[in-house]
């Protein structure tokens, strides 16, 4: 029988949904269960700070836990090394200001405010001074995926019948089509986020568990043995199948 997994899903911010996750993990797996969170540690929710927090305690104390680089990730990052809240993979001109996208929260809890859509030198300043350089270290050596067996874990999913180390990091954290109206199976099982749902979903050739924990829903953890997958819940397991 192939060792369990475990995943968790975006958690934009939600530090005790994030805790709640680990808790089910813990009592499932033990504390020595091997985990991987999909990104997407920033925005949206109120304790960013409180998540990266918690995961870099955790690396600190040896948890057997991977930490993969999400989209909201890489724009946190990126306003704090070169003071943007512009990418090429927002639609609709958005920016990392705008509400929908959550950077103000993530600042907020670093206790900065003032983001706008064009930054003030003086509030990225502020931003640089307050966020501590192991969360800026921590963040900038986060993984693009994890390969176990027959899983493969990553932020938003992979181009479709293109090599894994040919993958662009655009792709691993951003994309959406053609990698969701895919339906023939990969050479793994892909285990993503990124595309929030009201509930995670297996779709046969890949398992969503973005449950939209950004917008206030559950964060819900799972467990893969093999291919098999379930959702760790108050009661137990609870199968998720296609």
């Amino acid at each position: 029988m192939s060792r369990p997994i475990y995943a968790i899903g975006d958690v934009h911010g939600q530090l005790g949904a994030l805790d709640r996750a680990l808790e089910l993990i813990a009592r499932d797996g033990g504390d020595a269960a091997e985990v991987v969170i999909l990104g997407d540690l920033v925005d949206r929710g109120p304790d960013s700070r409180g998540v990266i927090d918690r995961l870099t305690q955790g690396a600190a104390a040896g948890r057997n836990w991977h930490v993969l680089r999400g989209n909201h990730d890489r724009l946190f990052l990126n306003f704090l090394r070169l003071g943007e809240t512009r990418d090429a993979n927002i639609r609709s001109n958005l920016t990392w200001a705008n509400r929908r996208l959550g950077g103000a929260e993530t600042l907020r809890s670093y206790g900065v405010t003032g983001l706008t859509d064009d930054p003030d030198p003086v509030v990225v300043a502020a931003a640089r001074a307050a966020v501590p350089a192991a969360h800026v270290d921590f963040l900038e050596n986060r993984p693009l995926f994890v390969e176990a067996g027959e899983l493969l874990f990553v932020h938003a999913g992979i181009y479709p019948n293109v090599r894994l180390d040919l993958q662009v990091e655009d792709d691993l954290i951003w994309i959406r089509e053609p990698f969701l109206s895919h339906r023939t199976p990969h050479p793994w099982l892909v285990v993503h986020g990124h595309t929030a749902l009201d509930a995670p979903q297996h779709f046969g050739n890949r398992v969503d568990l973005d449950g939209g924990a950004g917008y206030g829903r559950p964060l819900h953890p799972a467990v893969f043995e093999g291919r098999a997958c379930w959702l760790l819940t108050d009661r137990g397991r609870v199968p998720l199948r296609p």
